[in-house]
């Protein structure tokens, strides 16, 4: 087989390398069951909350494999992912851990107290920009919720839990209320 490799544009105009081989037998192109080799493992380190660019491989049984700072491949877990992701893409992610076998693992969101921070803010944001209330509350839509403020259900239930006992917003049955002491 021979080797030809050419520039792909996806839909964002980014630039994927891709690797095709043409088949001698039968004169047809084939694409290549991995991507170009990556530098040795251990030549690339991670530290586990690090900000990276992540390119999205590909699909699998368990999440999506990216390849990370364009050095090598992590995993994003599918029950940790709350927004379509395509083959291609290019997005920011975070280091979630390095495990003992070299193996990454990823996320979308800051890990840790840092994404119910990150969430916090944003609720007060948009409480702020809605005049003070947001019809939200423990049983909305996962989906509606990640639109919003770009987190899981579970950490923006964090999120609303720091602030009401910080006495920011106020829980009610249609939604939450920013509390007068919350700068409105």
């Amino acid at each position: 087989m021979k080797d030809r490799g050419y520039i792909a544009k996806t839909g964002k105009a980014d630039r994927v390398r891709v690797t095709k081989k043409l088949d001698d037998k039968s004169s047809r192109n084939v694409a290549s069951p991995k991507p170009d080799k990556f530098p040795d493992k251990k030549l690339v380190e991670f530290q586990e909350g690090q900000s990276v660019e992540l390119l999205i491989c590909d699909r699998t049984a368990i999440g999506y494999r990216a390849i990370i700072n364009n050095s090598r491949e992590g995993l994003l877990y599918k029950n940790e992912v709350f927004q379509t992701l395509r083959k291609g893409q290019r997005i920011a992610g975070f280091i979630k851990k390095v495990r003992d076998d070299g193996k990454v693992d990823l996320c979308l969101q800051k890990p840790g107290a840092e994404k119910v921070d990150d969430v916090s803010e944003k609720i007060i944001d948009k409480l702020k920009a809605q005049g003070g209330f947001i019809a939200l509350d423990d049983k909305s839509p996962p989906e509606v919720i990640y639109r919003l403020f770009g987190a899981s259900k579970k950490t923006y239930k964090k999120a609303i839990g720091v602030l009401y006992r910080k006495r920011l917003i106020l829980l009610e049955s249609s939604g939450i209320r920013l509390a007068k002491k919350g700068g409105m």
